[in-house]
């Protein structure tokens, strides 16, 4: 009889617009800073009624590894993705591990909202002006819906499953999920997980024609507020988050470092309208994640929430979490610092909400103020933080589509 297999964290890295380490995000949350700001790019782009916009800090890339040869077939949010699974990867001690990553156990789970919007809009250019000038034999490369993922695989040399999670705001954690269940099911010793996305106008735009976006031009620093009474909506942000999930044994073996262990993965759809979430379905991919890991809901000492800062995400996320936990369980949203940052928000938020577990410390959600009457009553963390220790903790996310995700992580002994 097989062993049960135990799928851990062995590497965590990426960029994000709070920075590209943990030192630099912790302190900035700790500081209660959002990275906010007036997007002066989009001041031309007629009718579009928000202004904000919470870009990635800046990177490097070592010349040796992101040559012109390496870098033709990626736009930006293929390099965000292979720039921070390049950080993780070296965080697990894999880096230049090649005939490990070559060997057909190694794997990638990845996904973005989209490809390159400028080769997209490069196409658009064609069916427009009935001329091919711009296309090359990279251009669909840069603008596919797996260009993250298959990227990440030709950089790093990787031979095994290639999972494209393409599925707006869950695309980070289905990624990790689909990861944790490679390996779990014994198809892979290590995946390559997360998300990316880059940051466009055209995001915006979606859903400004929603009516869905924060409109506080005027004042960055104040929005968005998820589950405020006041908000008015959210703001897109940008970033690449990148988790490297092992077989627990495959991991003591070889000697890594261990930041956590996945417990339980659960994700489920709506089935019922493309852009208005049911707290009934997002409540079941909670408990299906709780059923995987064998817990009930008392044993989840934190929640990072999806917090969009849109009304009716907010109100169903809220009364969802309500109906598993009751009450008493704490959360907060991360988007409040670095908005929702789509393709990536999942990866991000996993990496941060294990980075906290670790440090026994949550982070507030920033500008909640005054919660919403319509949400549920939940122990929403709010002024500086709190300290907290805790062996588990989820993270969720929801998106367009009606697609629903919750991660279990467990802090080991």
């Amino acid at each position: 009889m097989s062993r049960q297999r135990r799928v851990v964290v062995t590497g965590m890295g990426g960029i994000s617009p709070l920075g590209s380490n943990w030192d630099e995000i912790g302190a900035r949350l700790r500081a209660c800073q959002n990275a906010v700001r007036f997007m002066e790019e989009w001041q031309d782009i007629h009718g579009l009624n928000t202004r904000l916009g919470v870009p990635a800090v800046e990177y490097s890339l070592p010349p040796e590894r992101y040559t012109r040869k390496t870098t033709r077939s990626m736009g930006r949010v293929a390099i965000l993705a292979c720039r921070a699974t390049e950080f993780a990867l070296a965080d697990a001690g894999l880096l230049e591990a090649r005939t490990l990553l070559s060997s057909g156990r190694v794997g990638v789970s990845y996904g973005s909202s989209a490809g390159a919007m400028e080769a997209i809009g490069d196409f658009g250019h064609m069916n427009d002006a009935r001329r091919v000038d711009g296309l090359n034999a990279n251009s669909y490369i840069r603008m596919m819906g797996h260009t993250a993922p298959v990227n990440i695989a030709v950089l790093f040399g990787l031979q095994g499953r290639v999972h494209t999670t393409s599925s707006a705001c869950t695309s980070g954690s289905q990624g990790i999920g689909y990861a944790y269940e490679t390996i779990l099911h014994d198809h892979a010793d290590i995946m390559i997980s997360g998300g990316a996305e880059a940051l466009e106008a055209s995001y915006a735009a979606v859903f400004d024609t929603l009516f869905a976006t924060s409109t506080k031009n005027d004042a960055p620093h104040l929005t968005p507020r998820p589950y405020d009474r006041d908000r008015d909506g959210l703001v897109i942000g940008e970033g690449a988050g990148t988790l490297i999930l092992e077989d627990y044994e495959h991991a003591k073996a070889r000697g890594a470092r261990i930041y956590a262990e996945i417990a339980g993965f659960g994700t489920n759809c709506d089935g019922a309208h493309v852009t208005q979430p049911r707290a009934a379905t997002m409540a079941t991919a909670m408990r299906l994640a709780l059923d995987a890991a064998k817990l009930p809901p008392e044993a989840i000492g934190y929640v990072n929430g999806h917090g969009t800062a849109t009304e009716l995400g907010d109100i169903a996320e809220s009364r969802a979490t309500h109906e598993i936990f009751g009450p008493h369980v704490p959360i907060s949203s991360l988007k409040s610092y670095m908005g929702h940052t789509l393709g990536a928000a999942g990866s991000l938020e996993a990496w941060f909400s294990v980075a906290m577990m670790l440090e026994n410390w949550f982070a507030p959600t920033i500008n909640l103020e005054a919660v919403d009457p319509r949400c549920a009553d939940l122990d929403y963390i709010t002024g500086t933080g709190r300290a907290l220790e805790c062996e588990y903790v989820m993270s969720n996310n929801f998106a367009f589509g009606g697609i629903n995700t919750a991660l279990i992580f467990r802090r080991l002994p």
